[in-house]
């Protein structure tokens, strides 16, 4: 309890709890106020350029921007640019930039910065980026504020590379010929959003200030952001519920504890605001193990699975069963695929026609399960799963370990089962193409793990991706969801919504496909 009291007077807030938690009724924008968010973990830094955490995206996305955003529908919008065009061959991109943009210390955003992060900065220090811009053969800027990206080859997702976390415009005349994982703006960084960087109390809490040289003008409303850590799961549910803060996303927010949340009715729940990323929970199963090679294995676990009772029981609701690889919210998703029902007698009947016969106490086959260590939900899933198998007749042993051993596990290939969330970026290729192309069967974390190679995927995921024609791109992306469901080699058990937590006088933060970990220039607090 002490640990607890410490944690909520941490917060340093004032407001007296009725006034916090009263639902609001206006709806004409107001502006100030300080818009308090519970961010947990705490990030190890918030420079979205240098590392990819949950954290340091939500605060991070408040003090970075790329040059374009997301609608709800994954239509592009802008961002730091203003307009772009394709050209027709779909070779050349061209990026007119804002000419009231302004870093944090007064020096004009130009397109040598765009140049800079795009083939510097992130060329270093981020994997997806690397690979995307790796593409370019040259890079023309006729001006101050226009870019002109002139690709090697057709590569159709490339406007959706530009999004806040994809490519987060890093300043040049502070990073150009440092060291940039140790430059000291790190710890007190500048950007170009709507908020800026005041100071960061480790452990307790991060404080951001309206940006007054904004570029949109009247934004953005909020006076202030502050970030708060608190370590201990209940506190966090009790501050949301007392209105001692006002919003909680992703790993912040307790599963077990949303039926708790939505029956108060100071609090709501967003169900929208993560299109971009689109996490989807796959089951990835490692091929070179018997019996994992033979997919009548594969399809035997995935039909011992009632998945609506991970959604239900496990998950809370929040998410929907999926169908294939590609998450529904995903441009060129398809639903006519091969569809696994929750059958345990098919799962038997399989694993006969394999020749696993039960033993003498039922055992079929034996397996080993690397559970996700990232909190409670996780590790029921991996009992859960446990459970599932164990009544087709597969004895499963569950592997419990902390996060830095499984993650070198899992990208050194030493398991059976493994099960994690991929964020989808919007399109295939940024998102699902990594998980199954025979390139990437190699050792570095989130690549093809299970050593799945069928060189078909990889000459559609090639089409699709140099393809204009809109109905030719559709017709690859069916084959490869057909194809990808009836292989199985990883299986798909959730379309996870994370759950972002708002109090009712919040207005206005979720509103773009990036959801929580957006700029939130049109947020505002009703009184």
């Amino acid at each position: 309890m002490r640990r607890f009291a410490k944690a909520i007077l941490g917060l340093g807030l004032v407001l007296a709890l009725g006034l916090a938690a009263a639902p609001a009724t206006a709806q004409t924008p107001r502006k100030g106020g300080t818009l308090r968010i519970l961010v947990h973990p705490e990030p190890p830094h918030v420079v979205t350029a240098l590392g990819q955490a949950s954290g340091t995206v939500t605060i991070g996305g408040k003090i970075f921007e790329g040059l374009l955003t997301f609608d709800f529908g994954l239509n592009p919008k802008p961002g730091l640019a203003e307009r772009w065009e394709r050209s027709a061959d779909g070779l050349t991109y061209t990026f007119h930039l804002r000419r009231n943009a302004k870093w944090h210390d007064g020096k004009p955003f130009t397109a040598a910065d765009v140049v800079f992060t795009t083939q510097e900065f992130l060329m270093k220090t981020h994997p997806r980026a690397r690979s995307v811009f790796s593409r370019v053969a040259s890079v023309e800027t006729p001006d101050d504020h226009t870019v002109v990206y002139k690709l090697k080859e057709r590569f159709s997702p490339f406007l959706y590379a530009f999004e806040l976390s994809g490519a987060p415009m890093m300043p040049k005349h502070i990073y150009a010929g440092t060291e940039f994982d140790k430059n000291p703006a790190n710890a007190k960084p500048v950007g170009t959003g709507p908020f800026r960087f005041v100071s960061w109390t480790r452990g307790e809490s991060l404080q951001l200030e309206r940006n007054p040289d904004y570029y949109r003008e009247g934004r953005p409303y909020l006076d202030a952001i502050s970030f708060h850590f608190i370590p201990d799961a209940a506190a966090r549910t009790v501050a949301l519920e007392q209105g001692l803060v006002d919003q909680a996303q992703f790993d912040a927010v307790q599963f077990t504890d949303l039926e708790r949340l939505k029956k108060n009715p100071a609090l709501t729940i967003a169900d929208k605001g993560q299109e971009f990323i689109a996490p989807l929970i796959l089951m990835d199963m490692n091929s070179r193990r018997p019996p994992f090679g033979d997919k009548r294995f594969r399809k035997a676990l995935l039909h011992s699975i009632d998945r609506n009772f991970i959604k239900d029981r496990i998950f809370y609701g929040q998410g929907k069963v999926p169908t294939g690889p590609i998450s529904s919210s995903t441009r060129y998703y398809i639903s006519d695929v091969p569809r696994y029902d929750y059958d345990p007698e098919k799962a038997k009947a399989l694993l006969d026609e394999m020749g696993l016969k039960p033993g003498a106490d039922g055992t079929r086959a034996e397996i080993k399960i690397l559970a996700l260590p990232y909190g409670d939900h996780w590790t029921r899933l991996g009992e859960y799963l446990r459970e599932s198998f164990r009544r087709v007749g597969v004895r499963a042993t569950v592997e419990n370990t902390d996060p830095g051993n499984w993650i070198q596990r899992y990208t050194n290939w030493d398991y059976d089962i493994v099960y994690t969330f991929f964020y989808q970026y919007a399109d295939p290729a940024l998102g699902v193409a990594r998980t199954y192309l025979c390139s990437n069967v190699r050792k570095v974390f989130l690549a093809n793990a299970n050593g799945y190679c069928n060189q078909r995927i990889d000459d559609l995921f090639s089409a699709a991706t140099s393809e204009t024609d809109e109905a030719k791109k559709q017709a690859a992306y069916d084959e490869i969801q057909k194809t990808l469901i009836e292989d199985l080699p990883t299986a798909p058990l959730l379309e996870l919504q994370f759950p972002v937590v708002l109090n009712r006088r919040v207005h206005d933060a979720i509103t773009t496909a990036h959801g929580p970990n957006d700029a939130y220039a049109d947020a505002w607090l009703a009184r």
